[in-house]
């Protein structure tokens, strides 16, 4: 299959909203795939390489050359060369990937050269989601969409179970939960508040609720078989050497063969959460900071699957194998006040919020569904838009992606920078933003620049969900899951929160 076919179709899915017209655009296009072909395809069609690293950033693809004039690549001869970039290592390794990058996007026509450097930086934005890929593979393959979800849930990726897909029900049906090969987690819808959460999985009141602790870690399954420990991160990475006290832990337990689930916690030495930044430093390096694992799921142990059995089964076979100081807070009550009075006490003590859970739900690996709802405390700021992105895909020619600012006057400009974001914006503020934002264009808007810085004038109401520390921006902190509430036109840049008042919006 020629490159510029599968452009052509991820063109049309970011074009279109419809989840209908996005699935027959990918089932049309997989319809044509060869089988040496298919995983690659399914994986570029989800906007992501099949190599884990491939060395290359934006700076990496930022100089490129002219783009050919007519198509000629295949999607394999595109993951051979990046194939190769991934083992380019020692002396001369930077003018070596220099030259792969010249001489594959130097085979690229335009388009192609902009879906290139889209995929490579993370930075494609075409509304591909894995559930819409799986209802295209499902639809050529003529297998029920049920069967392709559950084994891409149990393989670890829609790409893995693509191949069993096309090979029909069967092998599909032969994809299980095994120890040692990580699976999709479960994952949690939201809610506002806990008397919301808890009105759904217990409308009569009488129900009784699992309430979690929410940590602010990083998400871990354990594999143990004997004495083989695996420990993975929520997207399926192997951190296994990085947390020697996880594995540690998880070879002290009771029992020869289990998967759980979890988190893994820097505390400080008064018991209280350190800040995430340490703890994800620490699963990325060895940065002197101890991480704790708390585990507040299990979904095998000694050859019994779990994974079908409702959450209080879970529970009790959680509680069973994994000391108190080594699971999670948990309350179980159909009372919202002792709830949201846990809830309350969850957040004193530092951490992120609850997650509601039903206890007769089995574990859905890989979905978000109604069974688990998290609660979070939402901080909002008032901040002043500094500068403002050309957006791609679905928002190519809106101004997109804002730059956030607070006050500060020790800055020469007074204000500094915090962070970006396009979370929370609708086709009407999108609109709205493209032409107030050229309006206070202070820069070209005329595409030569990616960027437009604007005036300092316009508030924006920003929804976060806590701060981190931040070498990359001026204040010394970032945003953490940014989103944009409303702007503000009741306010001027004189009124909007300061860097102090940021600082002590989270801290205080």
């Amino acid at each position: 299959m020629l490159l510029a076919d599968l452009v052509a179709t991820s063109a049309s899915v970011a074009a279109t909203r419809s989840r209908k017209a996005k699935v027959a655009a990918l089932a049309e296009t997989l319809a044509l795939v060869e089988p040496a072909e298919l995983e690659i395809v399914v994986s570029y069609l989800g906007g992501a390489l099949r190599q884990r690293r491939t060395g290359l950033g934006w700076r990496g693809v930022s100089d490129l050359p002219p783009p050919a004039d007519e198509p000629s690549l295949t999607v394999l001869e595109v993951h051979e060369a990046f194939e190769a970039m991934s083992i380019i290592a020692g002396a001369g390794s930077q003018q070596v990937r220099r030259d792969a990058v010249e001489a594959l996007f130097g085979r690229a026509t335009e388009p192609e050269q902009a879906w290139l450097r889209a995929v490579v930086t993370g930075n494609l934005r075409q509304g591909a989601l894995d559930a819409v890929t799986q209802e295209a593979v499902a639809q050529v393959a003529g297998v029920p969409l049920t069967a392709v979800r559950r084994a891409a849930m149990l393989a670890g990726s829609t790409v893995a179970a693509t191949a069993a897909a096309f090979a029909g029900e069967e092998a599909l049906a032969g994809i299980g939960l095994e120890v040692g090969r990580p699976i999709m987690p479960m994952l949690a819808s939201s809610a506002p508040d806990v008397a919301a959460a808890m009105a759904g999985l217990s409308a009569d009141g009488t129900t009784e609720v699992a309430i979690d602790a929410k940590l602010d870690g990083i998400r871990i399954q354990v594999h143990r078989d004997g004495d083989e420990v695996l420990v993975v991160t929520r997207s399926l990475d192997d951190i296994t050497g990085r947390l020697p006290e996880v594995v540690e832990v998880a070879r002290s337990l009771p029992a020869e063969r289990f998967v759980l689930d979890g988190e893994a916690l820097a505390l400080s030495d008064d018991g209280r959460p350190m800040a995430f930044q340490d703890t994800a430093s620490r699963t990325a390096q060895d940065t002197g900071v101890a991480v704790t694992p708390h585990f507040f799921d299990v979904l095998h142990v000694d050859g019994r699957d779990l994974l079908d059995s409702p959450g209080h089964e879970r529970l009790a076979e959680l509680d069973a194998l994994v000391p108190e100081q080594h699971r999670v807070r948990r309350l179980v009550t159909s009372d919202t006040a002792a709830a949201d009075a846990f809830a309350s006490e969850t957040v004193a003590a530092g951490h992120e919020g609850v997650v509601l859970k039903d206890l007769s739900a089995p574990y859905a690996a890989g979905r978000r569904g109604s069974a688990w709802v998290k609660v979070k405390p939402v901080h909002t700021l008032d901040l002043v838009v500094l500068a403002v992105e050309w957006g791609s895909g679905r928002r190519e020619g809106w101004l997109s992606n804002i730059h956030l600012g607070a006050r500060d006057e020790s800055s020469p400009t007074g204000f500094v920078m915090l962070g970006k974001t396009f979370k929370g914006m609708t086709d009407q503020v999108l609109a709205w933003q493209t032409e107030r934002f050229t309006e206070l264009a202070t820069s070209p808007t005329d595409r030569s620049s990616y960027v437009v810085h604007v005036r300092p004038e316009q508030v924006v109401e920003i929804a976060f969900d806590g701060l981190q520390r931040s070498t990359r921006y001026p204040g010394g902190v970032a945003l953490r899951f940014a989103r944009v509430i409303r702007y503000r036109d009741d306010k001027s840049a004189a009124e909007a929160d300061t860097i102090e008042q940021v600082r002590a919006h989270v801290t205080g």
